[in-house]
């Protein structure tokens, strides 16, 4: 949504026309189901998708047309093979786009785009209100932030406006060099910290929102932490995971992950058991880190702990 808020922008000062694409629902199997969005320009598709294919090719041409005609519109989409209105695709679903248009000319619109950009520039989310009949749309900033669901009547949607998650990188190494530029792809906002200032560089860490030069011993004194923080603990040695681990453990995260071998895990873990961490605590960790694919190169790593984040954070939105 940031990548679609930024190209939206733009346009808007251009004074461009565009059309916002959602998926308002969907049954059966299909690419992506109801929130997936996407901005359409009189050329084509500026930013997002909402699934590839004949789907979302179908989908770019009508909001191409309803560009031309000024218009907004709800369109069914059947994603079978044959029959009518079909797309040409075998998934065996169906699926409704909302089509909002977007008047370039309205003022209403560029004050609109900057409240919700303002909003996840600052880490704060919330629900564009989009009403089915074309009306102008809202934006309503989330008391929560886990506030994602998609609430459907029947006549508005309301489309999450997320600012993502933050993913806190204890360690500037080469996992983490590998590591940081997937996630923020992957819709996570990268913060990096390590006490090693000649490795916190912003060649290194281009995605990164914050790098970080400190000590370990007080985290939250340089960098406090939320409680839907995602965090990787992959420092320079055992001492420094234990040590940050020890201050992570002591507080809630969706998800702790922790590089290291498992004799490595033995050891930091009975000095956490010292320090009064619970057993719990420790079972709850992820280590070794990532999924197990077979991973052994950093960037093979890097996917296999992103894969990871992701399925946690999936299982935490449902």
């Amino acid at each position: 949504m940031k990548r679609i808020l930024a190209i939206l922008q733009e346009r808007l000062a251009k004074k461009e026309d565009t059309v916002l694409a959602v998926i308002t629902a969907a049954s059966g199997s299909v690419p992506r189901g109801p929130g997936a969005a996407m901005l359409v320009g009189r050329e084509g598709l500026l930013a997002g998708t909402i699934g590839g294919g004949t789907l979302e090719k179908g989908s770019i041409e009508a909001g191409k047309e309803l560009i031309s005609s000024q218009a907004s519109a709800l369109r069914a989409f059947d994603l079978h093979s044959g029959g009518p209105e079909a797309t040409g695709m075998v998934c065996g679903g169906s699926a409704s786009v909302f089509f909002q248009f977007i008047d370039a000319d309205d003022p209403a619109w560029t004050e609109l785009a900057g409240r919700m950009r303002q909003a996840l520039d600052a880490g704060r989310q919330g629900r564009l209100i989009l009403r089915l009949d074309g009306s102008f749309p809202s934006f309503e900033e989330a008391k929560d932030r886990l506030h994602t669901s998609c609430l459907l009547s029947e006549d508005q949607f309301a489309l999450p406006v997320l600012s993502g998650e933050r993913a806190i990188l204890f360690g500037a190494g080469h996992c983490a060099a590998a590591l940081a530029p997937i996630l923020h792809s992957a819709g996570f906002r990268v913060f990096v910290m390590d006490d090693r200032e000649e490795l916190l560089t912003k060649e290194r860490f281009p995605a990164a929102e914050e790098r970080i030069c400190w000590d370990y011993s007080q985290i939250s004194d340089y960098l406090p932490l939320a409680e839907n923080d995602y965090i990787v603990i992959m420092t320079s040695g055992h001492v420094h995971d234990c040590e940050v681990e020890e201050q992570v453990l002591r507080m809630d995260f969706p998800y702790v992950g922790v590089i290291g071998s498992s004799k490595k895990t033995a050891v930091v873990n009975d000095r956490l058991r010292e320090k009064g961490i619970s057993e719990e605590k420790l079972r709850s960790v992820h280590t070794p880190i990532g999924l197990p694919i077979g991973a052994v190169t950093p960037e093979e790593i890097a996917v296999s702990i992103a894969a990871e984040m992701i399925q946690v954070r999936a299982e935490r939105r449902r």
